[in-house]
């Protein structure tokens, strides 16, 4: 219900007007106490040289962006542009063995790369888990695909492994743990969906191609086997509309995004910064809080940009991969909080719709998402941090289901029911801001440290209650109503086109 309730424009106008000063009035804090760190010795190792002319220094806390756009940054460029060259060929020539020269393409830069050694380790993963794949049975798939994975992830077989790997270089422990983590998720995909083809089962060629299609083989994202199947399977490969200068339009956003993440760590040290607890106890609630959501920003528009190039090379070879992730912006509810909608949807397809059905029973969503975290644990690393991440957010994502069938309950549905829309969505709204900022403090252990959460907690629940918990849930709330209506505009637009295809 309120779905597609309408607010008076002054009353929208009012709200957006909120938003952006809170925006500005916490970004100015920010600003300043970035300024003020500049030269703190504390922060020597996450500030470095950047724009001297402008005076001013670089946050480079983030060792995976610095990693993206410095030492590989050559490697990326080399690589990527070598398979859409070869691509670009085999779709001209030889649609129909398109796949085959991704696939050859991707085992010669894994073999050149990483060496003999890893290449062997992959293929013997592949192997096994093809094998497991023969007998059929879903629970087996799951079982040695777990171990497998565990095997990279757990200790000491984890370095049991890589110490195989010979030599060393900068990026050698990235790509090894990248690589063969996204290897066990795609190798599990084939075999789940090997055990569900009612005839027969597809070659041991079929995983080898899906698996070394290089786009996806370091970074994913994940997409599922029955889909990249499906896909590169096409002979005849036609563009839609403009899809060319979609992608175009695409290419040069990331571009874009890449520029303004180097400017922005030029002004703002929101990574650095909640190193030092000592220096935040000093900044404001707004300043903590303004940390808080630029972190989780950071990280989406991070994951779009990686994902981003990625999926560019993809639509180029004729895919339709994982979309990016949904703006951490547009959020107030844990169901769509993901920052990798490739293993998102790996983990909904396999696990959490598996399991879950259709999502209405308490106790198979609680087992749901207990299973769906499980795995994630283990996809992320065992370690105390993801442990607390996991428990947060499975707790968050089934108090959500809880609080929504609470209020199904016959007194309350009935009072929404009298309720005018409108009403119904501020209603609504006020508890998507609750949710807003569970999601974030929620999500700021693994993205920052745990002292950072619980400082940020500290500070806006208790130390800052009444007035900063309530103007802060009230701009959130001011925030919410924008992205509702945002919701609301784009149902009816897509009503619209819904009808346009009937007719």
């Amino acid at each position: 219900m309120g779905l597609k309730a309408t607010l008076p424009s002054s009353e929208l106008g009012f709200y957006t007007l909120v938003v952006v000063c809170a925006v500005v009035y916490s970004g100015s804090g920010i600003f300043q106490a970035s300024r003020d760190s500049m030269n703190r010795k504390a922060f020597r190792d996450g500030i470095k040289p950047g724009w001297h002319y402008f005076g001013r220094k670089m946050d480079v806390a983030d060792f995976e962006w610095v990693m993206w756009f410095t030492s590989f940054r050559n490697v990326i460029i080399f690589a990527l542009s070598g398979h859409v060259l070869f691509g670009k060929i085999c779709s001209m020539t030889v649609p129909q063995h398109r796949a085959v020269v991704y696939m050859l393409y991707g085992v010669s830069a894994v073999l050149g790369s990483m060496g003999l050694v890893y290449l062997m380790i992959i293929l013997s993963h592949c192997l096994l888990l093809y094998s497991v794949a023969l007998a059929k049975q879903k629970w087996l798939c799951y079982v040695a695909g777990l171990c497998c994975l565990a095997s990279f992830k757990v200790e000491p077989f984890s370095s049991w492994q890589s110490g195989f790997v010979t030599g060393a270089f900068d990026l050698q422990d990235v790509l090894f743990y990248g690589g063969s983590s996204f290897t066990i998720m795609r190798c599990m995909s084939f075999a789940l969906e090997s055990s569900e083809r009612k005839e027969g089962i597809y070659s041991i060629f079929d995983l080898l191609k899906y698996n070394f299609y290089l786009p996806f083989f370091f970074f994913g994202p994940v997409m599922t086997f029955d889909q990249f199947h499906a896909q590169v399977s096409t002979r005849e490969l036609r563009r839609k509309d403009e899809e060319l200068k979609n992608i175009q339009v695409h290419a040069l956003l990331h571009v874009g995004a890449i520029i303004a993440v180097d400017i922005f760590f030029h002004f703002f040290y929101i990574l650095t910064l909640p190193s030092d607890l000592k220096f935040m106890s000093r900044l404001s609630d707004w300043s903590l809080a303004g940390l808080a959501y630029s972190n989780l920003v950071y990280d989406w528009v991070k994951a779009a940009v990686m994902f981003g190039i990625i999926n560019t090379i993809a639509r180029l070879d004729h895919l339709d991969p994982p979309q990016p992730p949904k703006c951490i912006t547009m959020l107030y509810v844990f169901s769509e909080t993901h920052f990798d909608r490739g293993i998102n949807d790996w983990l909904c397809k396999y696990v959490y719709d598996h399991i879950g059905e259709n999502h209405d029973n308490i106790g198979k969503e609680l087992v749901a998402t207990i299973a769906t975290f499980a795995v994630t644990t283990l996809w992320l690393g065992p370690c105390e941090i993801v442990y607390i991440w996991s428990v947060l957010n499975c707790f968050g994502l089934n108090f959500e289901l809880w609080v929504q069938k609470f209020f199904q309950l016959e007194p309350f549905a009935k009072l929404e029911a009298k309720m005018s829309e409108a009403m119904s969505r501020r209603i609504r709204a006020a508890f998507g801001a609750v949710n807003f900022w569970a999601i974030v403090l929620y999500n700021i252990p693994a993205l920052n440290s745990l002292d950072f959460a619980l400082l940020v907690t500290k500070r806006l629940l208790l130390i800052g209650f009444p007035v900063s918990t309530l103007s802060i849930w009230f701009i959130t709330y001011c925030g919410v109503q924008l992205i509702k209506e945002r919701e609301r505009i784009l149902a009816l637009e897509q009503e619209k086109s819904d009808k346009a295809k009937v007719e």
